[in-house]
């Protein structure tokens, strides 16, 4: 059994506190850990491993909330982050089941939040947003559930929009080749660019008839 001889807040992190056994520092920890602790009392081994288990786990998820906090995460990229933080496999994988817990990490919900972005700011089609949720280390299935109700058709002429505008006094040969590799760029196929290539340039041309309608494949 060990006595504790000080408790101290950390100058440099006011939320966690070092602790000394028998006159001698002997580890740190989250203060609302500390909580229960009091100088005079006796530790024995035991509730020491405890506290630092309890500890290594706490400062895991903390950092893991404020990496989500940002944006939503898929759990292979909080564990590549956790790892990288030089965590503990035993405790990743509790702050990984703690994370699930709370909704934290949840690939379905990320998947979807995932598509959902880049629909409304940078449209792509079926294909790259497959390989951008496989990237992420999303499962097949999931990412599927994520991109089943997606209309390709809407998002090439919201992608491919901005591109016209700017090719607008463009001849149709260049306009086509250049709007045509913008939307293939972004993954969506050659069926639904042809047509949004058509819209789009008849779009751009409403009401000054400069090509043939036949010219248009």
């Amino acid at each position: 059994m060990a006595t504790i001889t000080a408790i101290d807040v950390q100058k440099r992190c006011p939320d966690r506190v070092n602790v000394d056994l028998d006159g001698e520092f002997a580890f740190g920890l989250a203060a609302t850990l500390a909580a229960g602790l009091r100088i005079g009392a006796r530790l024995d081994p035991e509730r020491v491993a405890a506290l630092q288990t309890q500890d290594a786990d706490e400062s895991a998820y903390q950092r893991a909330l404020r990496l989500v906090s940002s944006r939503e995460r898929s759990e292979s990229e909080l564990r590549t982050y956790l790892r990288r933080h030089k965590t503990p496999e035993d405790v990743l994988e509790r702050t990984l089941a703690r994370l699930r817990e709370h909704r934290h990490a949840d690939d379905a919900k990320f998947a979807r939040a995932w598509v959902e972005n880049r629909n409304t700011f940078r449209p792509r089609g079926r294909r790259a947003l497959a390989w951008e949720l496989r990237g992420k280390g999303i499962a097949a299935e999931v990412a599927e559930m994520a991109l089943s109700g997606i209309d390709e058709s809407t998002l090439a002429h919201h992608a491919g929009l901005k591109k016209a505008r700017q090719l607008s006094t463009a001849d149709w040969q260049a306009f086509r080749t250049k709007v045509s590799a913008y939307l293939a760029r972004r993954g969506f196929p050659t069926s639904i660019i042809a047509s949004t290539v058509s819209g789009l340039w008849t779009e751009m041309h409403a009401g000054q008839p400069s090509f043939h309608q036949e010219d248009i494949p």
